[in-house]
């Protein structure tokens, strides 16, 4: 009575009471029902799955008997078959039927006629007559299991007589018996009908199979059951069949590589699944260890209960994995049953110890003042505390709101700094990418400058001696007539390395001097100029293996020229080819660009450029192949800058490379010192 007065009085000890009898008695029993409940259905779970691995045993066992009567059907329908049948050649019937005999594993295979004198009675004699037969004679195919006496496998084959002689072992829980030897063997027999073309029976093929010892058998219907991933991995399926209750083909192990045969079933499954005719699904101990077994009666052709058919795997694997399962799980009860214990003591009384003081401070400071809460009946400290708590409410409420009023102002000026920092950093970013790109221009500008002089002084000295070369070559030509042909090839290398020539210095001073060879600029249709050029380079494509895509999706035009775009277009897919190896692709594109004007993109699959070289492929006279002279890209970035474009590139080494050439609705066209004076302004 004592301790249920201190209890109620606390609030100390009713958290304690409230927080440990969950813990310590509710907790333990939901744990045992969740373990017994887990249990069960684990074993539900198992048992259904062995109904189902005996389910398709049964329909496995059915189909092999389905194809060994369709092997006898398809032998009896062949024309080879029919065809020595109507020349009387009986010794390629029999060698047809070793064939077949041999190549499906039929223990025995026979052909029945009716003799001219007696009939089919001939033939029958000495033949085990089973429902079998009796359908066959009336043009039925059929098949089922059939047991033959040690006297009827003598008269069909010594040999299988012989083979099928299995010594019982002794086996723990099953029936007494007086015999020592099973010498009886269970058949798949199948018999097939043939028929003349009036219908009649001629022949009859009948075949076995025997099941004695065939290991093959259970093996098939075993990985057919029991394939990858259907057990875990140290678990075992077998499957077993029974003649009568003794195994005599089997999977399941007696010892190291050696199987059961020979073995007997228990008791209760042979009561239940002969006896009674009713499937035994159960954990059973199967010769040495303990199986998760299911098994269901065979039945031979005349309905009688003949053997038994089993399918089971291992319980140990299962077993050991929920023991594992439950040692965790109350590892872990445990656990938390100590933590939570030890929180719960140790964290009242670290609680309401403090409680307890702010208590006595609350009540020695605010004694007289007007309770908000009214009456509190609780007479513990914590309803003692309720009554001096809604002021403190109040006065944290409104410290709330002046904290929340103050952060909320400081959250928006450090949202306008934080917006006019982003401002500067893309104004900044903005002046930055301008300063490269002048820097750029203005490195170009002295290469020009410094191309300008040198070209200056060696153009002429190219050009006249070139000029007159290829004058003195044609007049050669004229003087020389048909005598030039020993050295004409020389004469058209010569020729050919004077335009060479010639073309370097051109393409230099339209390097460093583009303003004298502006073109007239007009509205040009880019997807035209595609067309054109694919044209004009369709013989360096030819030389190789490559495909050219189109993806021309630019509806604008712009203001250009249509050459100068022309001769920029040549040198990217030119080069985009020459980067190929014997085959590969090369995709030409234009889109729209904003409200600017077009793209256009040059990629293909090439080797691609290195990362140190990116920078320096529109410096003049760089370049990576030995055929080129280093100033078709140059060439083609000032052709582009003077009508205010621009080229870019992206490059993946093994990969490829894309050409962007940048193109706008209004040609800008200017002097390069007044594009560098822009930028900078």
């Amino acid at each position: 009575m004592k301790i249920w007065h201190t209890i109620n009085s606390s609030v100390r000890y009713k958290l304690l009471a409230l927080v440990l009898v969950p813990i310590l008695l509710v907790v333990p029993a939901i744990f045992a029902l969740s373990v017994y409940w887990s249990d069960k259905f684990s074993r539900q779970q198992l048992f259904m799955k062995v109904t189902t691995d005996l389910a398709v045993a049964h329909d496995v066992f059915r189909r092999i008997r389905l194809g060994y009567l369709a092997k006898l059907t398809e032998l009896g329908e062949s024309y080879r078959l029919r065809s020595l049948f109507d020349n009387k050649e009986f010794d390629g019937i029999e060698i047809e039927l070793e064939t077949l005999k041999s190549r499906e594993g039929f223990a025995f295979l026979h052909l029945m006629q009716p003799s001219p004198k007696n009939g089919w009675a001939d033939s029958l004699a000495g033949r085990k007559s089973t429902p079998l037969l009796a359908k066959a004679l009336l043009g039925k195919a059929e098949g089922g299991v059939e047991i033959f006496s040690h006297e009827a496998l003598l008269s069909e084959d010594p040999d299988l007589a012989a083979n099928v002689q299995l010594p019982l072992l002794k086996t723990p829980r099953a029936v007494p018996t007086s015999r020592t030897v099973e010498d009886r063997a269970m058949v798949l027999r199948v018999l097939y009908p043939m028929r003349d073309s009036y219908g009649e029976v001629f022949a009859i093929l009948d075949g076995g199979v025997l099941l004695n010892n065939n290991f093959e058998f259970v093996d098939t219907i075993r990985d057919l059951v029991y394939g990858p991933g259907s057990l875990p991995e140290d678990s075992v399926g077998t499957v077993t069949v029974f003649l009568d209750d003794v195994r005599i083909t089997t999977n399941v192990p007696l010892r190291e590589g050696e199987c059961a045969l020979g073995t007997r079933v228990s008791r209760e499954v042979r009561e239940k699944v002969l006896e009674q005719g009713e499937p035994w699904i159960e954990s059973a101990f199967v010769v040495n260890d303990w199986y998760i077994s299911a098994y269901e009666p065979i039945v031979d052709v005349e309905g009688n209960r003949v053997g038994m058919l089993y399918a089971g795997f291992l319980e140990a694997p299962y077993q050991r994995d929920n023991l594992q399962v439950l040692g965790v799980l109350i590892l872990l009860f445990l656990g938390v049953t100590l933590v939570s214990s030890v929180v719960a003591v140790r964290g009242a009384t670290s609680i309401f110890r403090p409680l307890e003081s702010m208590t006595a401070v609350v009540r020695a400071t605010q004694r007289g003042e007007e309770q908000r809460n009214g009456e509190i009946r609780s007479k513990d400290e914590l309803g003692e505390l309720a009554r001096q708590f809604d002021q403190m409410l109040d006065q944290l409420q409104e410290r709330a709101r002046e904290i929340q009023r103050y952060n909320d102002e400081l959250e928006n000026k450090v949202e306008e700094r934080t917006f006019e920092l982003q401002q500067k950093n893309v104004e900044l970013q903005k002046t930055i990418d301008l300063l490269k790109d002048t820097r750029q221009q203005l490195v170009s500008k002295e290469k020009l400058a410094a191309l300008g002089e040198l070209t200056a002084g060696i153009a002429h000295e190219l050009n006249n001696p070139a000029a007159v070369i290829l004058g003195n070559l044609d007049l050669m030509r004229a003087e020389l007539g048909s005598t030039i042909d020993p050295v004409k090839t020389e004469i058209e290398l010569i020729n050919q390395q004077c335009h060479r020539i010639r073309a370097i210095v051109d393409n230099l001073l339209q390097y460093s001097r583009p303003s004298q060879y502006i073109g007239a600029v007009k509205e040009v249709d880019v997807n035209a100029v595609i067309d054109d050029t694919l044209m004009l380079v369709s013989h360096a494509v030819d030389k190789k293996e490559v495909s050219v895509v189109k993806r021309c999706r630019a509806t604008r035009k712009v203001q250009n020229n249509a050459q100068h775009l022309q001769h920029v277009l040549v040198n990217l897919i030119t080069n985009a080819v020459n980067a190929m190896d014997e085959r590969g692709e090369i995709v030409l594109g234009t889109c729209d660009w904003k409200d600017e004007g077009v793209v256009i993109y040059v990629k293909d699959t090439g080797s691609g450029i290195d990362r140190e070289n990116v920078d320096r492929i529109f410096d003049p006279f760089f370049t990576t192949s030995q055929r080129g002279t280093g100033l078709g890209l140059p060439v083609s970035y000032a052709l582009t800058r003077r009508y205010g474009g621009r080229i870019t590139v992206k490059s993946r080494p093994g990969v490829g490379t894309v050409f962007y050439v940048w193109l706008l609705n209004q040609a800008d066209m200017q002097d390069e010192d007044d594009l560098l004076l822009a930028n900078i302004a």
